[in-house]
């Protein structure tokens, strides 16, 4: 009863100040004293004041007089009045007679100095406000830099209080100053902590979380009762306002079930109160521990979404169907309750998400019929922001760089020739993209630290933009691997850190790497390889050839050169080759493959001979038979242009469906169409695909063929059916023929990216002559091909010889078009920034 009473006391508090703010007759001002003197004669002892001390003229400071004056009215709400003190010129006090005391302000209470401010800091009234609660509250409001402070304190709130968890990119900001308002309401019923460590809130999150926007976290530390318990985390899903911090520890007040003995249609809770909907889960005296049990699991999934609420069926009488189990309760006034029959709690969850984001469409829609013309006019200049807030978010964050070896026009060529494989990263240092790939860059660098023969660089084309046009980097970001100072690979995969460092292990053996002995060449197949060569998470291919078979020898040595960095290859030529082959079943020229976890060895015929279907045909059959669709590897099977036969499922696959899938992966038909599968605890994305498939995600496993390159249709496996190779067989059958109905079609429309790529060459010649392509080269826009950086055509990579006349297009750079954000800098006469600067 007492927290009860707190709540609703500190909701009342909290309104009266909110009041307090609104704009009146005789409302408080900046108060001026005529000198320091008697300031502090009429001060009173636990009374607060932020006090400036200003000559009687100056103009500098008239800015900082003005948002110091507009906060004395929302500062008076908290006890602190606002004063100016004049200093007369022949004062020469502590506060008046030093020029670094004139850019500061005062924080005082009675005549005891609590803290000062420098005026920068004091830059409007979100930062006066923010940065004087902060000083105010700097005993309530615990400040953390570290998980393990974090983790400190919800050891000793556990079983006591509950903690309000905030982060904000830097103090002063209008976030920081709602998270204080709150903290001078709230504070004696929770523990507030704030940090501005971004990498605190990502130690705390499983997620990526953007940490260019302010966080909030609400900590339900109150009921933990082991210690060894962790505290249960609720984000505030809105902005971080004052209005929706108070919403939110409403609803993290309000009782985790409520039961119900009456009419629902006259229950009134706290979230229907704050338009959120009400949720009942229907009961029964039978069922009711497992009733309540299933009621608290969807509470919390649902905390600050909707309530919910157990409704006894033994006590209210209801004229609704028997086998109804779940019942929703919307704001709206005149809104029926809706009864229904639902499966499982991922459709209770579902039917709330839902219900949000079709009114979320609803005013996008709206919103975007009204600003159609606007939104096309004003495209170019949203990308420019995004690339400019990236830059800015990125600032305060200082990058371990100093593995890395900074080139320049000068230091070059002479780097490259000292070296025999030399890794560079083109990029540019105002270039969002560019500058999360530098980041997983520094950390290959700090997993490569010490390892032999590989030698990390980079280039920032925007200080050496000369450079960057003579070696036809034309796109950023861009990595190639030189050998020797003359000969190149070009990246194509993935960003992330694990990929680039297995690209650059990779690049450092010769591929194919030659075998010399039978011995060698099984030692290989076994996963016996040399020391630089990373053993993990990939396929080893071994091709073998006799000496009758020397042209298909040379173009499999080709196709090494043309994916090395992306596949460990190796090949076998001696007398002996045929004895190898024939213990695999067949004859060279073959191609021999251990798969990655698997004890046995595939062996097949080396029928195409050009490189180009070489490199086809090794690329295909290093594909998983039944591979784990993720969104890396999608683009893989995708262009292979086949239909998917893909298994949805909540975790795990059975060992039995596992079996039967593989069992039909492995027959003939898997020539005609992927046989795949998708975990949804793994990749949740796969929840948003069925419910464009569907309009709720339906009970899992879910078996589907999905036709994306012809028609776009999809169907439904019947779920009264088992999972085994022949009833899909039989179901196939039933498609082919056409006497099943798809479950739903999907748009015709292509999918293209929302802004095309900038032709950032053609827009830097008017202003920086020197990244002109060459005579005779005219380079082609090209959108990147996959958002992650991976080309059409998977893990290749190409070798070249740097020379002007090469293009964006004959050597397959990957990354995303240059930006239009440079050259418009610089048409500003902007000199470039360094990234040590940013």
């Amino acid at each position: 009863m007492p927290a009860q009473k707190d709540r609703w006391v500190s909701s009342l508090v909290f309104l009266l100040f909110c009041a307090s703010s609104i704009p009146k007759c005789g409302s408080a001002s900046l108060q001026q004293e005529p000198s320091p003197q008697h300031y502090f004669s009429g001060l009173e002892a636990g009374k607060t004041s932020l006090a400036f001390f200003s000559p009687s003229v100056s103009p500098g400071a008239q800015p900082f007089l003005e948002h110091i004056e507009s906060s004395a009215e929302a500062l008076q709400d908290y006890g602190v009045s606002v004063v100016k003190v004049n200093c007369p010129k022949e004062d020469v006090s502590r506060y008046c007679g030093k020029e670094n005391a004139l850019r500061k302000a005062f924080l005082f209470r009675g005549n005891r100095l609590i803290r000062d401010f420098p005026t920068d800091a004091l830059f409007d009234v979100n930062s006066i406000v923010a940065n004087v609660l902060f000083a105010l509250l700097f005993n309530e409001v615990k400040y953390v830099e570290t998980l393990a402070d974090l983790e400190n304190i919800e050891n000793v709130l556990k079983g006591k209080s509950n903690m309000v968890f905030a982060y904000v990119p830097a103090t002063g900001t209008a976030e920081h100053r709602a998270v204080m308002e709150a903290a001078f309401v709230y504070g004696t019923i929770h523990q507030f902590v704030l940090t501005t460590e971004a990498a605190l809130l990502k130690a705390t999150s499983h997620d990526d979380p953007d940490v260019s926007s302010a966080w909030l976290l609400f900590c339900h530390c109150q009921q933990v009762t082991e210690p060894a318990q962790a505290c249960r985390r609720t984000a505030l899903a809105q902005p971080l306002t004052l209005l929706n911090i108070h919403r939110h520890l409403k609803l993290m007040g309000a009782p985790l079930v409520t039961e119900v003995a009456e009419d629902p249609e006259k229950i009134s809770t706290v979230h229907l109160q704050l338009g959120l909907p009400l949720v009942f889960i229907l009961s029964q005296k039978e069922t009711y521990e497992a009733d309540r049990r299933t009621a608290e699991f969807v509470a919390w999934q649902l905390l600050g979404k909707a309530g919910v609420a157990l409704l006894s069926r033994d006590l209210v009488e209801l004229n609704v169907l028997q086998r109804s189990n779940v019942a929703l309760k919307t704001p709206d006034e005149g809104m029926p309750i809706q009864y229904l029959v639902l499966e499982d709690t991922d459709e209770v969850i579902t039917l709330v998400e839902d219900k949000s984001k079709v009114k979320q469409i609803q005013e996008d829609e709206q919103e975007e019929e009204e600003d159609e013309d606007e939104k096309e006019n004003n495209n170019q200049d949203i990308q420019d922001d995004q690339v400019v807030e990236a830059v800015s978010r990125d600032k305060k964050r200082e990058l371990p760089l100093e593995q890395i070896l900074v080139l320049t026009e000068e230091n070059f060529h002479s780097s490259l020739s000292e070296a025999a494989r030399t890794v560079v990263l083109f990029y540019a240092s105002w270039e969002a993209v560019s500058l999360a790939v530098l980041r997983s860059y520094s950390e290959v660098a700090a997993h490569l630290q010490g390892t032999p023969g590989v030698l990390l660089s980079r280039v920032n084309c925007w200080d050496w933009p000369g450079l960057c046009s003579q070696e036809n980097v034309t796109q950023f970001p861009t990595l190639r691997i030189y050998q020797g100072g003359q000969q190149s690979v070009t990246y194509g995969g993935m960003w992330g850190t694990e990929e680039l460092s297995s690209f650059i292990l990779l690049s450092q053996v010769s591929c194919p790497l030659k075998l010399a002995t039978m011995d060698e060449a099984e030692g290989y197949l076994r996963g016996e390889f040399p020391s630089e060569l990373p053993s993990h998470h990939h396929t080893s291919l071994l091709g073998v050839f006799s000496s009758a078979t020397s042209k298909a020898r040379e173009a499999f040595e080709e196709a090494g050169n043309i994916l090395s960095g992306h596949v460990r290859m190796g090949m076998y030529f001696e007398d002996d080759a045929l004895a190898l082959s024939q213990k695999y079943s067949v004859s060279p020229p073959a191609l021999l493959l251990a798969r990655s976890g698997s004890q046995s060895v595939e062996g097949i015929a080396l029928s195409q001979h050009s490189v180009q279907d070489m490199v086809q045909m090794i690329r295909y059959e290093l594909l998983d038979i039944f591979p784990e669709i993720t969104v890396p590897n999608l683009p893989q099977y995708l262009q292979l242009g086949k239909p998917f036969l893909i298994l949805f499922s909540a975790g795990d696959i059975s060992q039995v469906e596992s079996k039967e899938m593989l069992k039909l992966a492995k027959g003939r038909p898997q020539q005609t169409f992927v046989v795949c599968w998708l975990n949804l605890k793994k990749t949740p994305v796969g929840y948003g695909i069925l419910r464009t498939y569907f309009s709720t995600t339906p009970p899992l496993p879910l078996l589907l063929w999905v036709n994306l390159h012809a028609g776009g249709q999809v169907f439904k496996f019947p779920s009264e059916q088992s999972i085994t190779e022949m009833n899909i067989l039989s179901w196939l059958e039933q498609l082919q023929a056409g006497l099943e109905i798809p479950s739903s079609t999907l748009s015709e429309e292509d999918w293209k990216p929302p802004l095309p790529a900038y032709d950032f060459l053609q827009m830097m010649e008017p202003s920086v002559p020197e990244l002109s392509p060459q005579p005779g080269a005219s380079p082609a826009q090209h959108p990147p091909q996959n958002p992650g950086g991976d080309s059409a055509g998977g893990d290749s990579g190409s070798r070249e010889e740097p020379s002007p006349e090469s293009t964006a297009e004959a050597v397959g750079v990957p990354g995303r078009g240059l930006r239009g954000t440079a050259p418009r800098l610089a048409a500003r006469d902007k000199p470039g920034r360094r990234h040590s600067e940013l």
